[in-house]
């Protein structure tokens, strides 16, 4: 673990080593009108995408400038073909915006879901260059709602708009009468269901599938495995014939091969079609597969619950299938909705998460109404994308 913290430190300060002459070398000849957009990190990333692709569709004489704050996201993305600069972003200091500023010469700047670097914010509102927060949320717990929080709240007035992603920020905006705001929604349901509208069909998947009932497990955590062969052996007991389709979240040899041991199962990539219609449970080893294999199963378990942070639901949700997951999930909106809407369940251990399974797969009328309402729900909160780019439009240049 302390391996994994230093090699993030290092990338960190790595990726900043000479940022301002990198940054210099990038823009010199640069005569385009320029957008920057900043992410925290992958997560936030996700959420501008939306807006970048619509904008640059829209402006294509706009060169898009992506920045990062975490490795996790600059990493991953630092080949982006949706923007024509990636970089990190220096650091929030006075002479390191300035400088940025003066270099990037941005005419729109837009952060995303939680940045409030106020050095930058400070520079380009005395730039008179318009800056937007979009996929906004806000808890009580900040800064900007205790007694103390008049300094931060007027920070807030420096963006031209802060688009929020639901109504109990936008609630808790007024408490303080903020006024530079627009509910909008989740740009992520509009990235979920463009990919589910483009997703690829799998020679193998299908094959393995067959004419059975599919459960998929995306995004699982060592805990979350637990609870699924623990689960996974109850149904074999009781003659519940599905087919089980693991996808880790950690797709590195060491944890696959365990996986795959607990499960007397098959890598994905080491099996053909012909292979894949014999077996019980497969193991995906690839990146990047999870979001389109969503349109084959039945009903989708979601990792993360049983840790810190469940993974993305809407990104099943939106093929309408039943989501279920652990019982971390307060801080996800999207979670509590589903919850309501009844298209998610939680559960917290095995015999809960048991119970849920067999009502769903041996209930077809009650997976399939769950799976409309999870569908309905991302269906009905889309449109967030368009309501920015609305507003962007009244400043961009043509």
């Amino acid at each position: 673990m302390q391996a994994f913290f230093n090699d993030k430190a290092g990338k960190w300060k790595n990726g900043r080593k000479d940022i301002f002459a990198n940054l210099t070398k990038a823009f010199l000849d640069n005569k385009s009108p320029v957008i920057w957009f900043h992410c925290a990190s992958l997560g936030e990333f996700e959420q501008g995408r939306p807006v970048i692709e619509a904008f640059k569709l829209k402006y294509p004489k706009y060169k898009v400038l992506l920045t990062f704050f975490s490795p996790s996201g600059y990493e991953v993305r630092k080949n982006y073909a949706g923007a024509d600069y990636v970089f990190y972003l220096p650091l929030d200091t006075r002479s390191n915006t300035k400088r940025f500023v003066q270099i990037v010469n941005p005419t729109i700047a837009v952060f995303v879901k939680y940045e409030f670097w106020y050095n930058y914010m400070n520079q380009l509102h005395d730039k008179g260059i318009p800056l937007y927060l979009i996929s906004a949320k806000f808890r009580g717990d900040q800064y900007f709602f205790k007694w103390y929080g008049n300094w931060f709240r007027g920070q807030l007035n420096l963006y031209a708009k802060i688009f929020l992603q639901d109504v109990d920020s936008e609630e808790l905006l007024n408490s303080i009468r903020v006024k530079n705001k627009q509910l909008a929604g989740d740009t992520r349901f509009d990235r979920v269901i463009a990919i589910a509208e483009q997703a690829k069909s799998d020679a193998i998947i299908e094959s393995f599938k067959g004419n059975n009932k599919l459960w998929i497990c995306g995004s699982t955590w060592e805990e979350d495995e637990k609870q699924i062969l623990s689960v996974y052996k109850r149904l074999e007991e009781i003659g519940q014939k599905i087919k089980l389709l693991i996808v880790p979240h950690e797709i590195g040899e060491k944890h696959v091969k365990q996986v795959i041991e607990q499960f007397n199962a098959k890598k994905y990539s080491e099996v053909n079609s012909e292979q894949a219609k014999n077996l019980n449970v497969l193991v995906v080893d690839k990146m990047g597969m999870l979001s389109a294999l969503y349109r084959y199963a039945n009903v989708a378990y979601i990792g993360g619950g049983f840790g810190k942070n469940i993974h993305n639901l809407p990104e099943a949700a939106v093929f309408g299938l039943p989501v279920v997951f652990g019982p971390n999930y307060h801080k996800f909106t999207e979670a509590i909705d589903l919850i309501e809407c009844k298209g998610g369940f939680t559960v917290s251990n095995s015999e809960e998460l048991s119970d849920k399974m067999k009502n769903l797969f041996n209930d077809a009328n009650y997976c399939q109404q769950c799976g409309r309402a999870a569908k309905a729900y991302i269906y009905n909160g889309s449109g967030a994308t368009e309501k920015i780019l609305t507003e962007l439009e009244k400043v961009a240049k043509p």
